[in-house]
């Protein structure tokens, strides 16, 4: 086992992966940029190091300085976390060159994972379901115009290189492609040093459910069951849950869809922790989207009804040890839900927020979970992703865990800077999201659907009295809740028609 780790990352995700380090008596490394100095995983750690400047080109993706400081501290391993250079095959090749344990799959698994292109052709060769499209990027218009007359509108173009919903867009007709097109390379070009762009056909109001995965060094993989995320704002998660309500619903859809995903880890040689992600339409067939190798955001709500520290699991497997459980151990118990709580500002379309924290109370009790960066005092800095919290809650129903997630929320108060927990309370007491009626244009919609309301704070006693009355009327509320139960809302009624702009369909 690994004496020291080195955690190149920041944030809320750096904070929990030295947790289970000290748990399992490892000395953990933490580097951080200007703008870090004081942050709370600097604070945590054994350890901490300067990286650089707060630009992350240089300092939280440079490879050089960071492996660098792992030969300095002594660092016998990296956990990359997520985002950054987690899935950066270069970053994995140049730890096996430098004898550090690179804490998730190999370079080559990486690379062949992070063409979207390729791992399609992975996918298709291994028999997982694909969306179909091209098989490679598209040369021009007319060999766009051509696949996509040959898979019927409306179509995705989606840039090779690509995530986050990067270099994407949706086409619903031929006059409009050629346009989309060039707007897709542009911007592919800009995010990705590759302008690559292919075409695939669009699933209209898709689910979007992924598997998460385990896989040893050793031949062995499992899968810990699927969670469903089709909550986003410009095609990124803000709400995670598992199970996946429409698998509930159809359990037979569950083996068929979990094995697809051992199937497409086996077929890049997978190991470590991973996610094998999944659009799904309305009657179960579901697609390979991508995998992402590397731990994903949205990990506790799999931790919460498996028991699984899957934080742990990846650092035995990069140890070289075989996986502990075998599928029949598996056995996932009741419902976990997670919001993604951001330094945004939802009215002025989900844009950052960030600034000084001056006031913080943080929610707790049964089943509740909270992985977080932040502190009283602490700048949200505007350099990088503004993501401070993750507010997970486990109960055994997915009814029970909304409540218990609307409690939370209740309690929980941020001052100084606009976040997305105004936008919870409202979200997670609509009828619709309620009852599982979801898809990965949900949010759009409900942002242009929600009527204009006063959002003033109420007193004590009667946010108690709302708060009671959500949680007990929710099936037969009419529209969502209309008051912030907690600290004074940030939403503001001024730049509400920016939100709207968002698209209506996203993946």
């Amino acid at each position: 086992m690994f004496r020291k780790i080195l955690i190149a990352n920041r944030g809320e995700i750096a904070v929990r992966v030295i947790r289970t380090c000290r748990e399992m008596g490892i000395r953990t490394v933490a580097v951080y940029s200007d703008v870090d100095r004081k942050a709370l995983h600097v604070q945590m750690a054994d350890e901490a190091y300067r990286a650089g400047t707060a630009a992350a080109s240089e300092s939280y993706l440079c490879i050089e300085r960071i492996l660098e400081i792992a030969k300095t501290a002594g660092a016998g391993a990296v956990h990359p976390g997520y985002g950054f250079l987690s899935e950066n095959a270069d970053f994995a090749a140049a730890c096996a060159e430098a004898r550090i344990k690179f804490i998730g799959p190999g370079a080559r698994a990486i690379r062949r994972m992070g063409s979207k292109t390729e791992a399609r052709e992975a996918m298709r060769a291994a028999g997982v379901p694909v969306v179909p499209g091209t098989a490679s990027a598209v040369s021009g218009p007319s060999e766009a115009l051509a696949a996509a007359a040959a898979v019927g509108y409306p179509v995705m173009l989606k840039a090779a290189a690509g995530g986050g919903g990067k270099g994407m867009r949706l086409v619903a007709g031929r006059e409009a492609l050629p346009a989309a097109l060039e707007q897709a390379k542009a911007e592919a070009r800009q995010a990705f040093g590759d302008e690559a762009v292919y075409v695939e056909k669009a699933i209209v109001r898709p689910r979007h459910v992924e598997v998460q995965i385990l896989a040893d060094e050793h031949g062995n993989a499992i899968h810990l069951g699927e969670r469903e995320c089709s909550l986003q704002r410009r095609h990124q998660k803000v709400i995670e849950e598992t199970p996946s309500p429409l698998v509930e619903a159809n359990p037979a859809v569950r083996p068929v869809l979990c094995a697809a995903a051992i199937k497409a880890a086996r077929a890049c040689g997978y190991a470590n922790a991973g996610t094998v992600e999944f659009l799904m339409d309305a009657d179960c067939n579901f697609y390979f989207l991508e995998m992402n190798t590397r731990l994903q955001v949205e990990h506790p709500v799999t931790e919460l009804v498996t028991g699984i520290d899957l934080v742990r699991e990846q650092i035995e497997i990069a140890a070289g040890e075989k996986l502990r459980y075998a599928q029949r151990d598996i056995d996932p118990r009741g419902h976990a839900m997670e919001c993604r709580v951001y330094a945004e500002d939802p009215d002025a379309g989900f844009m950052p927020a960030p600034g000084r924290i001056t006031a913080l109370q943080e929610p707790a009790g049964p089943g509740i979970r909270l992985d977080s960066g932040a502190y009283e005092g602490w700048q949200v800095p505007l350099e990088y992703d503004p993501l401070i919290a993750k507010l997970a809650a486990w109960a055994a129903t997915r009814e029970e865990v909304i409540a218990k997630l609307l409690s939370a929320l209740g309690e929980y108060r941020i001052g100084g800077i606009r976040t997305t927990l105004g936008f919870f309370r409202e979200a997670l007491n609509d009828r619709a999201f309620v009852r599982g009626d979801i898809d990965t244009g949900f949010i759009a919609r409900w942002m242009a659907a929600r009527p204009e309301k006063s959002t003033a704070e109420l007193r004590p006693a009667e946010a108690a009295a709302v708060l009671a009355a959500m949680t007990a009327d929710r099936r037969d509320s009419a529209k969502p809740a209309e008051t912030n139960v907690a600290a004074p809302s940030r939403w503001k009624t001024e730049g509400r028609r920016k939100a709207l702009r968002a698209p209506a369909v996203s993946v």
